[in-house]
Parts: C-alpha cells; structure tokens; sequence
C-alpha cells in the first residue's frame, strides 16, 4: 500500500491516504520512510493504536511502533484524543506539505465537553494546556495523547478534590510541538514545574525529553496480551486511580 500511496502522490492532482492496523506500519516502513524523504503529502491512518486493540492479542497490539514512527525524520505523528481533535489532525495532514500519521483507537471513546477545557484547534502546535492553564504553579502536570487523555483528565478531578493543582497537557504530536517557539514550549511544560507525569499506551523512549529528570511514566514496557482492553487496561495500570496513586507517589517523593 505505501508505494501505491507515494505514488499517487508524484503522480499529483490528489493527496492520497491509506489505513491499516498500527502494528502493521512495520510493513510500509520503506516507503514510510521514503515519502518523508520526498516530502510527499500522503496521509496514513493508523487504527487499533495501542494493546487496547484486546482480544486480538500481543501480535496486534502495537507497542513500539508509535516510537518507530516518530523517529523518522520529516514524518509528523498525530495520536488524537477525541473526535474534535481528530478533526484538526485532518486539516493539519491536509495543509501539510509532506506525510502525515494519525494514530486513532480502536475503543469508543469520549468526546470531551470542551466547555471548561481548551479548544481542539491547539491540536495545531502538537502540545497544549488542554486543564488547568488557570493554575498559576501546579503542583504536578500529567502529559497524555490518544485515548489515555480522558484518563489524564479523569485522574486531574481526583487530585483536585485531594487538594492538588493538576494541569492536563493534550500532547499528540511532538513533531508539531517542535516546530513551536520556546516561549510557547514553556508556556505548556513550565521549566518551575519540575514534576510531571506521562501517559501513553506504547513504550516511553523519548518521553524524557518532555518528562525531565523529575519525571515519570505510565507507559507499556512488554508485549501485550489476549484480554478485553478493559481487563489489560487494569493489568497494564491505565486506569484513573491507578495514574492518581502513581501521581501521588511523585509528590511524596519530591
């Protein structure tokens, strides 16, 4: 599929797009690679982004991949967290003069009441304050894309109600959080809040660029497992109370 793609797009005229499972990105790595060379706008919509696929099992259940993909130069990964943020990745994969990933699950998941959140459109800049930028010094700031965002947001209400300022960052593209000023990087991962922790459902290499010597992860380190993605989500620790004990024990640390 990846050459018919590439090829469609020198032929011109279109911007063609293509979507298979995550865990067979493996497969189109050439020429994965090969678009980002030329710059070619070609769009690849990977589904079933996480062990959350379920009962497929660990052979369908991508876990490194997401860090595979973002290390190839000229390639910008977009893992949404909900369906307005998925709507901006298009229009961004759209505009874009070279290949676009997005990454979408396979679970239903919420769209979130942006009515005291921040807008989707910062889907724009990779990275943005998406609770919290009211928070003059937080106490902590969990960092999350695709379907671990609602999870992030869930676990802020907790802490809150314990009494700890928590900022949520909606995070789905380092890529076009790179692209972004320092003042702006600054202004999502404030350099005086030291403690932050990470949520993804994939390995954490290159978290720590974002994470800092203080920082800490929730990710998955393992190949994953047949299991309804309720059951591995529990066994793999992204569940609310499971990021809530993990946020509190940074604290405690500090």
């Amino acid at each position: 599929m990846g050459g018919i793609l590439n090829g469609l797009a020198l032929h011109g005229g279109i911007i063609p797009y293509g979507g298979t499972f995550l865990v067979f990105s493996d497969y189109m790595r050439p020429n994965i690679r090969l678009a980002a060379m030329m710059r070619l706008p070609v769009i690849y919509v990977f589904t079933q982004d996480s062990v959350f696929v379920g009962e497929d099992g660990p052979t369908h259940q991508p876990v490194e991949q997401l860090a595979s993909l973002r290390a190839i130069p000229g390639l910008v990964v977009v893992r949404p967290a909900d369906g307005n943020e998925t709507a901006v990745a298009w229009r961004v994969a759209l505009e874009r003069q070279g290949p676009v990933a997005l990454l979408l699950t396979r679970q239903k998941l919420p769209v979130l009441d942006r009515l005291n959140l921040a807008d989707a459109e910062g889907v724009v800049r990779g990275a943005y304050t998406l609770r919290g930028s009211e928070i003059e010094a937080p106490d902590l700031i969990i960092l999350a894309s695709g379907s671990e965002v609602h999870l992030a947001l869930g676990a802020a209400d907790e802490l809150g109600s314990k009494g700890i300022e928590t900022r949520v960052a909606s995070f789905p593209s380092w890529e076009l959080f790179e692209e972004q000023p320092q003042s702006y990087k600054d202004e999502v991962l404030p350099p005086s809040v030291p403690l932050r922790l990470g949520v993804e459902a994939a390995v954490a290499q290159g978290w720590e660029k974002y994470l800092g010597p203080q920082g800490q992860m929730i990710s998955v380190e393992r190949f994953g497992a047949s299991a309804p993605y309720e059951v591995l989500a529990e066994k793999f620790g992204f569940t609310i109370s499971k990021i809530v004990s993990k946020a509190e024990a940074i604290l405690s640390a500090s």
